[in-house]
């Protein structure tokens, strides 16, 4: 299977803002955006103004980094958006909102998606009572998300008890039970991901 192995941090100084793709990291001085805030490479500071396509490029280049999908990932992702009931680009978002490792990632069991996937494809949970470690399974309103029984007794699952999570609207978390429910369809002023989801309808229209 193909995924990335270059640094992660060079992504958000790609794209010049943060992905929060390292956790913790993403919040402290160490972020290498906070040291270095322009793209990799010789030519990263004397970069010029983009054309429309590149901005477009870079619109989607973004949300594919945020939600840690690979080229055919992400447009196979479009593709099912554009042929859902409604507009398409927020189809796209709250698709990618649904896949069940950005969920664990947004009930606060996993400190960045990348870490929240790896939780997934390991088997730590379950959607109603089943295991599912598919970190693309896209959950449904009314469906309960919870940490499999055998993995309470984990460091990691025992230290979200010790935090404050803050969850969106769109789900319910109990942090004791270590579980959470599906409450609705995020709606588009429910995702907080900075991203101009009408640039990648453009980009795919062309």
């Amino acid at each position: 299977m193909a995924r990335y192995t270059d640094a992660v941090c060079r992504m958000c100084r790609r794209e010049t803002q943060k992905l929060f793709l390292k956790g913790e990291r993403c919040y402290s001085p160490k972020c290498a955006l906070e040291r270095r805030n322009y793209p990799p490479g010789q030519h990263g500071q004397g970069r010029k103004k983009t054309s429309d396509y590149g901005n477009q490029l870079r619109e989607k280049q973004k949300a594919k980094r945020f939600y840690g999908l690979l080229e055919k990932q992400f447009h196979n992702t479009f593709i099912k958006a554009s042929k859902r009931k409604g507009i398409t680009g927020e189809n796209l978002l709250v698709m990618l909102e649904m896949r069940l490792d950005n969920t664990v990632f947004r009930m606060g069991y996993a400190s960045s998606r990348k870490e929240a996937r790896q939780l997934v494809n390991h088997g730590h949970f379950q959607v109603d009572g089943k295991k599912v470690d598919i970190p693309s399974y896209e959950v449904k309103p009314g469906q309960k998300v919870s940490v499999k029984k055998r993995s309470h007794s984990s460091q990691k699952f025992k230290e979200i008890k010790d935090f404050q999570i803050s969850v969106p609207a769109w789900v319910s978390v109990d942090v004791d039970k270590l579980e959470g429910v599906i409450l609705s369809v995020p709606t588009r002023d429910q995702i907080d991901t900075p991203i101009s989801e009408h640039l990648i309808v453009e980009l795919y229209s062309k």
